[in-house]
């Protein structure tokens, strides 16, 4: 199984729920991440392309593991901050 999310890395868990809040209530995922997240992709809207098992953090692809195509995870940790993540494909 592979997955292609993108996501919004924050450093303040309030800010990431802020996140979620709007996220799931319709806001544009793509825009919060350009304008909030401190990871490089927050350049292309949080894409992070296709990855398989073991490319990223445990936390992070158990989150995408549990997530359907379009929807946005809660509040996830990780050693890298606060992430708000959205899967946008998944594929065998």
């Amino acid at each position: 199984m592979e997955w292609r999310a993108s996501h919004i890395l924050v450093s303040d868990r309030a800010l990431a729920q802020e996140l979620v809040r709007k996220a799931k209530q319709g806001a544009d995922f793509g825009s919060l991440a350009r304008q909030f997240s401190t990871c490089p992709s927050k350049s292309s809207g949080g894409d992070l392309g296709w990855f398989g098992p073991g490319k990223m953090v445990a936390p992070f692809e158990h989150a995408c593991k549990g997530l359907g195509v379009g929807s946005i995870s809660d509040v996830v940790q990780t050693q890298f901050g606060y992430h708000v993540i959205k899967v946008t494909g998944k594929r065998d």
